[in-house]
């Protein structure tokens, strides 16, 4: 037999009692004496399965309207490709062997019940992944051996899959530690609070027109949703968590208030990619890879609470004249999460430095733009918009350091469970308790209150509170990963659907209008003298080449199982919407 060896290194930092390296020969018959009986490489073991949690991704959004790139050119998604197919039954037979190991392992009870409670919600965490792509999935709970096993096991429902989900989940609550503290040295690791948290985000996905298509508002699944919502909101509230006062420092500020459960990085030994991808080519190791577009800029309110083209604003402009002022009088959010041109950036500790973007202006890794006057040609019309991600991003870092990146990458905070909080709430007909988190979530960010004291929210219908809700969520969690999974859960891809993406040119002006001679332009700018004002902006589509407006069909509600899969499962049953007769669905 072909002999297998699973090495996992402890990452220096994450848990503090893993110090030995863990080798084990042959997964399918290694010895559980090795591991069971010695708490070191039972929590080895363990820490071998926390990269499942992921890390930042400068990219995330590249899927919704809020970073460049056409991501849904046409036939992404086929039964044959590898994309957007996840079928993580090598993690759920690890995870499965650690739940019946431990079980018959010589260590304390207490660690055998704590160890197999964080299995448990591993074990939820990977077949939600797969029930939100594809539906129900075979729910495997025993550790298969494909020398001895069946390997040809059928799909569950949808519906039994949710229930196995919320099983683990609420078996792992009841047995994890209430809350790692930011001064533990288990902080990193699955508590009862992120799984509590998680629950309820389960049970908004299984309430939502994704999986109710034909009922999709009034289904009995959002009360369950809602109580799970306030359930987790009520007890996170009183441990303590709350919003952090700034929101720049949401993760920049690590281990703080606001952050449920986040993924531990500590430079040398574990660094991610974010500044290295969302900072400008100058300023990095090479172009950006992930720039905010005009469309998703224009989605930021003003400081009022009410987008720029409301007449009933206080700061209502027309669409001239926002573009030739879009940064001025924003929600507070829009400054510490896009860069713009003109915009103060005060990168790599260069104190005063602003950000250009401006052909013949900028550096050649940062500009954008078709000016002729220029005398030089853009090569990041492909990939630029004028923008640059700030948020999140670690300024201090030089040039040379932007792959030092080790913030803790946060993937639940506080915010999001007072927001799946609201959206349950309002589905159940508590508009007021709805209302009352986003007015939370407003005054965190700096929004104005108002003569109203509501933040420049008038939604006094579910439906209107629907949107708000959904709106808000688009901004407070900008650049994190949510938007596209939100409005596919809702059935709103067509939002997404045959849309374009723009950016936008920046021209140096004088002081009556007129073009800027390039060669005063340069000058100024170096010394960072150009403002915002000091430019004319006007609009071009991104990209200029290739494929320029999304595809987004119906049938990507539910991801098709790879034809590989079914291939070797002949008891596997594609989706309906992909040529199939397996309802994906809860109906």
């Amino acid at each position: 037999m072909k002999k297998i060896t699973l090495i996992i290194l402890v990452l220096a930092g994450m848990f503090a009692s893993c110090k030995k390296v863990l080798d084990i020969k042959d997964l399918k018959n290694y010895n559980p004496d090795e591991v069971w009986n010695d708490e070191n490489l039972a929590n080895a073991y363990m820490a071998g399965l926390y990269p499942m949690f992921g890390n930042w991704s400068p990219s995330l959004e590249q899927k919704s309207e809020q970073l460049a790139g056409i991501f849904w050119y046409a036939d992404r998604i086929t039964i044959s490709n590898g994309e957007f197919k996840i079928w993580n039954y090598n993690r759920i037979r690890l995870i499965n062997q650690a739940i019946k190991d431990v079980a018959e392992g010589g260590l304390k009870q207490e660690l055998k019940d704590v160890i197999a409670a964080q299995a448990k919600f591993m074990r939820a965490y990977t077949y939600f992944e797969m029930v939100t792509y594809y539906g129900g999935v075979p729910y495997i709970t025993e550790p298969q051996d494909r020398y001895t096993d069946s390997l040809h096991t059928p799909r569950n429902s949808t519906k039994e899959c949710f229930e196995l989900i919320v099983k683990d989940l609420d078996e792992a609550i009841a047995k994890l530690p209430k809350r790692h503290l930011a001064s533990s040295p288990d902080y990193g690791k699955i508590d009862a609070n992120f799984a509590m948290a998680f629950k309820a985000k389960v049970l908004l996905y299984k309430a939502s027109p994704q999986f109710n298509p034909s009922n999709p508002w009034n289904n009995a699944y959002w009360n369950d949703a809602y109580t799970a919502a306030k359930t987790a909101y009520d007890e996170l509230k009183a441990q303590g968590y709350r919003l952090v006062t700034n929101y720049s420092d949401i993760a920049l500020v690590e281990k703080g208030p606001e952050t449920v459960f986040a993924v531990v990085n500590a430079y040398p030994n574990k660094t991610t990619e974010w500044d290295n991808g969302v900072r400008p080519g100058s300023e990095s190791r090479g172009p950006a890879n992930s720039t905010p577009t005009w469309e998703f800029v224009k989605t930021f309110p003003m400081k009022d609470g009410k987008l720029y083209n409301d007449p009933t604003g206080l700061y209502y402009k027309t669409d001239a004249q926002f573009l030739q002022s879009y940064w001025e009088n924003r929600d507070p959010r829009f400054d510490k999460s896009v860069v713009w041109n003109g915009k103060v950036y005060e990168v790599s500790g260069k104190a005063g430095k602003r950000q250009y973007t401006s052909l013949g202006i900028a550096h050649e890794l940062d500009d954008f733009g078709v000016n002729p006057v220029a005398g030089v040609n853009s090569t990041n019309l492909d990939r630029y918009t004028g923008f640059f991600v700030l948020k999140n991003s670690l300024l201090r870092l030089k040039q040379a350091e932007v792959q030092q990146y080790d913030v803790d990458f946060v993937l639940m905070r506080f915010a999001e469970v007072m927001m799946n909080y609201a959206e349950a709430a309002n589905e159940t007909g508590r508009i007021a308790e709805a209302l009352a988190i986003l007015k939370e979530i407003r005054q965190r960010a700096g929004i104005e209150p108002g003569a109203a004291g509501n933040y420049g929210i008038t939604a006094t219908t579910r439906e209107a509170m629907r949107e708000a809700i959904l709106a808000e969520r688009n901004i407070e969690f900008c650049f994190e990963g949510h938007r596209f999974w939100d409005l596919r859960r809702l059935r709103m891809l067509n939002r997404l659907d045959g849309t374009t993406k723009t950016g936008v040119e920046a021209i140096a002006i004088q002081p009556g209008g007129a073009d800027m001679p390039m060669s005063e332009a340069r000058t100024k700018a170096t010394a960072y003298q150009l403002t915002e004002a000091n430019f004319r902006y006007s609009l071009l589509q991104v990209p200029r080449s290739g494929v320029k407006v999304n595809v987004v069909p119906e049938k990507y509600y539910f991801f098709p199982i790879q034809s590989d899969i079914l291939d070797r499962n002949r008891n596997l049953v594609q989706n309906n919407n992909w040529g199939g007769a397996f309802n994906p669905t809860l109906e």
